[in-house]
């Protein structure tokens, strides 16, 4: 690569790890918590405007990709090509698949500007879905899958290579809320079952999924612990 390249890599890092702080920081709870104490009013929009401007803030890197794309690394053959693209297309499927157990309105913030929901924690209860009995980040895994089979210039090395890393670290992040939000059930289920990738040993059953769903509704985490947050 030229020197050219190398900056323009450096350049797009950059863009990424500045996209996933802020990411970080408007998704945490002492932010939220800091926006409904200061601006109450605001609070049901919040989630919905998060959303709409961790879309916009990708618009730039998509342009530096498009626009720099850098040499091509490597790009899938033959028998190698059939197998990328047919894992992601089973990714896409799985993708779609899933959405049926996702309450999409809330997880966009339509759901809490239109009931005027001013908390903090997310609404949606603790539930497990069929992928989620395999792996507790279901999304991220497809996600996965879709990044290291396509073909890799080196934007897309370095961009898969980035977002692969915020996957894990977002992952730990995300987490620790859901331990506040369900308590001891969470963290049965996370020595349960993996976090972005799936292993043959360490699964759920139907049955064991329901009876740690039935738990967390007989003992739903304590108010209190969402304020222990520091």
């Amino acid at each position: 690569m030229t020197e050219t390249n190398w900056r323009e890599v450096a350049v797009l890092a950059l863009f990424w790890l500045v996209y996933f702080a802020m990411h970080s920081v408007l998704a945490s709870l002492h932010v939220k918590r800091w926006v409904a104490l200061r601006y109450p009013a605001r609070m049901p929009i919040y989630r919905l405007g998060f959303n709409m401007l961790a879309l916009i803030m990708l618009l730039p890197i998509l342009w530096l990709m498009l626009r720099h794309p850098g040499p091509m690394l490597w790009s899938w053959q033959g028998p190698g090509a059939w197998l990328a693209n047919g894992l992601a297309v089973a990714a896409v499927l799985a993708f779609i698949m899933s959405l049926k157990h996702y309450d999409a309105q809330e997880f966009i913030g339509w759901r809490q500007w239109t009931s005027h929901t001013r908390r903090v924690e997310d609404q949606e209860g603790f539930h497990l879905s069929p992928f989620h009995r395999h792996v507790r980040h279901p999304w991220y895994f497809f996600s996965l899958i879709l990044i290291w089979t396509r073909d890799m210039s080196a934007a897309m090395l370095i961009s898969g290579v980035m977002m692969t890393i915020y996957f894990i670290i977002g992952s730990r992040l995300e987490e620790t809320k859901l331990l506040i939000y369900h308590g001891e059930v969470y963290r049965t289920y996370m020595k349960r079952v993996p976090g972005l990738l799936p292993l043959p040993w360490k699964s759920l059953t139907a049955k064991e999924a329901a009876a740690l769903v039935k738990a967390a509704e007989r003992h739903p985490a304590r108010k209190h612990d969402s304020e222990s947050v520091n």
